[in-house]
């Protein structure tokens, strides 16, 4: 490993920074996101254009950015996921090891993933950062007429990352992060409208008793009429300071990993 980027290497394990020095000082949310648009995108392509736009915003060609998009149904998983909580084989649904935070997901059509690439300032600010991000979150579940919250995590728990239905007490949004070279990725994954079974085939974020559920179900359930996916970008995109613009050249997808970051979250 090169020592000048020895801080690449730093963790934000259970929602507690590790890395040496003092704290990051205050963590603002961007003024303004960079928003583009996909719909359906295989996960391992997704995760390939995602490294080159981390490329782009470390050497400054790129401004902070949000990309909404979906994935085919695919697992992913963390490096500290138990064996155990993996889905039996034979599902048809392919598993990824990923490396962001945190431990199981699932995506599939019908989810809205957003994955957020943001200059922070400093590695050990990518906690404060998931925390904005998880507010902006709520917000926009409460924004759809869903009653919502963030929750603290008991000592000695799996770290509670995510946004929970106040109303229902079941798990709606997952979050997960990484931070390379003071720029983060990955990010957030919004129920909306897709098939929840595959949730209850594994363990979702370390956690065998949470419940996951769906902006479809929680309207459903309450009689209320349920939004479309379009509508649902439209309500992220505002509460989380994302603007339209030209979609820039396709990226260069032949570019490798940037190699160590930063850790945080998920699911």
């Amino acid at each position: 490993m090169n020592p000048a980027n020895a801080i690449d290497r730093v963790d934000a394990v259970d929602g507690v920074d590790s890395g040496p020095g003092p704290g990051p000082g205050p963590v603002t949310w961007p003024e303004i996101l960079l928003r583009l648009d996909d719909d359906l995108v295989d996960y391992e392509v997704a995760m390939a254009r995602m490294r080159v736009m981390v490329r782009e915003r470390i050497d400054g060609v790129r401004p902070d950015t949000l990309w909404f998009l979906s994935h085919p149904p695919v697992y992913t998983v963390g490096k500290r996921t138990p064996p155990e909580h993996r889905p039996l084989a034979g599902l048809g649904i392919p598993v990824h090891e990923t490396n962001r935070g945190g431990l199981l997901t699932y995506h599939a059509p019908g989810q809205l993933v957003g994955y957020v690439m943001c200059h922070i300032g400093a590695m050990n600010a990518v906690v404060p950062f998931l925390r904005l991000l998880e507010a902006r979150l709520v917000d926009t579940v409460e924004a759809l007429g869903i009653p919502a919250e963030r929750r603290d995590t008991p000592p000695g728990s799996v770290e509670l990352t995510g946004v929970w239905t106040r109303r229902t007490n079941r798990k709606i949004a997952s979050i997960g992060l990484r931070c390379t070279r003071k720029v983060t990725s990955h990010g957030f994954a919004l129920n909306v409208d897709c098939d929840m079974r595959p949730w209850t085939w594994a363990t979702p974020c370390g956690m065998p008793e949470v419940e996951m559920t769906s902006v479809q179900r929680e309207l459903t359930d309450a009689g209320r009429a349920v939004p479309s996916m379009a509508e649902v970008r439209e309500i992220a995109a505002e509460m989380l300071g994302a603007r339209n613009a030209p979609h820039p050249p396709a990226p260069n997808l032949s570019s490798g990993d940037l190699g160590t970051g930063t850790r945080a979250g998920r699911t």
